[in-house]
């Protein structure tokens, strides 16, 4: 009697195992096929995700070099000498406030979620903090020159900065992105809120000089303003990336995630809800400060302080509209995570507002008669 010795499977291993599989012998997919296939997506989805970014920041950056001319455009108005790259340094300075703040504010109302997930999304606020510094220090470079772009550092008047009122703020400034970076970088991220209200006070100051009309009440609406924005826009960004993180991570079951992802966003659109109510009442209150309510209409179009206002504007209707969407899908829908798709469009969008205040910073202030 011979033996038969079993036909070993050139597949998983296990012997006896006959490759076909079902009554017309097809070959069975080894077995994490799909998950292999996932996984070999995941970089190619990355890939994606970061040149969408870097299409998005090089727009981004578009908007306050160029921004200057075009809205000087017919207006018979001056450009200051270096604007564009002004505004580009000051858009990335309130990007970097941005960051760390809304960081700082969402990690306040993951407490509040019940059962929420274990840890959080890689924090950004020591990259942020950096860039806020190289971008606070460029600025200072500039009034250390009589807010002029110092053609070398020769031009540079050091010393000069202490001697005057926005000297001493833009040293504040930078000062305050150093000691931001410090707290980040040595797992102290709640001390961070009070170099990050510095520069919020710094900037609120600096928009005012006192040889305005009343700039102790105009510092006060900008300072409102600036930081409602900060945790505005710092904050959906870091929700969406905690809820990201939380779907991803392997250690809380996927229904879990999804309800404390669920409520995280609800928690925070309640917020939004106050913080763009008060966003629309300082920006009000700021631009009839600026401009007369009977020439508003006609500032809008004839100047480049009113045409860019007005751009915002339009943005902040899109932004609106957009947030107003993901509210109805968060009460409404089956699946309130739909609303991270509305959202993710309102981040982008939001990027864009920054950008354009940063250029409001750069035109010049209309003269009121």
């Amino acid at each position: 009697m011979s033996l038969i010795r079993p036909t070993t499977g050139t597949g998983g291993g296990d012997e006896g195992v006959p490759r076909g599989g079902g009554e017309h012998g097809a070959v069975a997919a080894p077995a994490g096929t799909a998950r292999h296939a996932a996984l070999r997506a995941r970089p190619r989805g990355g890939v994606v995700r970061a040149v969408a970014v870097l299409v998005l920041v090089t727009a981004a950056a578009l908007i306050p070099l160029f921004g200057p001319r075009a809205a000087l455009d017919g207006t018979g108005e001056a450009e200051t000498p270096g604007a564009g790259g002004i505004a580009l340094l000051r858009t990335v300075l309130f990007a970097a406030l941005c960051v760390p703040a809304g960081e700082l504010f969402v990690a306040r109302l993951v407490r509040r979620v019940p059962g929420a997930p274990t840890g959080a999304p890689r924090s950004w606020a020591p990259h942020a903090a950096a860039a806020g510094f190289l971008a606070a220090l460029g600025l200072a470079s500039v009034v250390a020159t009589g807010n002029l772009v110092p053609a070398g550092v020769g031009d540079i008047d050091v010393g000069g900065l202490y001697e005057t009122r926005d000297g001493v703020l833009a040293l504040l400034e930078v000062n305050a992105f150093a000691a931001a970076g410090l707290c980040a970088l040595f797992g102290r991220p709640a001390a961070q809120v009070w170099p990050l209200a510095a520069i919020a006070v710094a900037e609120a100051l600096r928009a005012h000089p006192t040889t305005e009309h009343g700039p102790l009440v105009g510092s006060a609406l900008t300072l409102v303003h600036v930081a409602c924005a900060a945790l505005w826009v710092g904050g959906l960004l870091y929700v969406l990336r905690t809820l990201r993180h939380w779907r991803g991570t392997r250690a809380e079951p996927l229904s879990q995630a999804e309800g404390s992802g669920a409520a995280l966003l609800g928690l925070y659109a309640r917020v939004a809800a106050v913080l763009l109510a008060a966003l629309t009442a300082t920006g009000v209150c700021s631009t009839l400060r600026r401009m007369p309510p009977e020439t508003v209409l006609e500032q809008s179009t004839t100047t480049a302080y009113g045409r860019v206002l007005l751009a915002k504007l339009l943005l902040m209707v899109v932004v609106a509209a957009l947030a107003l969407v993901a509210r109805l899908r968060l009460s409404r829908a089956s699946d309130p995570l739909t609303a991270c798709t509305p959202a993710r469009a309102e981040v982008v969008v939001l990027g864009v507002v920054v950008a354009v205040s940063a250029l409001l910073t750069a035109v010049p202030v209309p003269i009121r008669w």
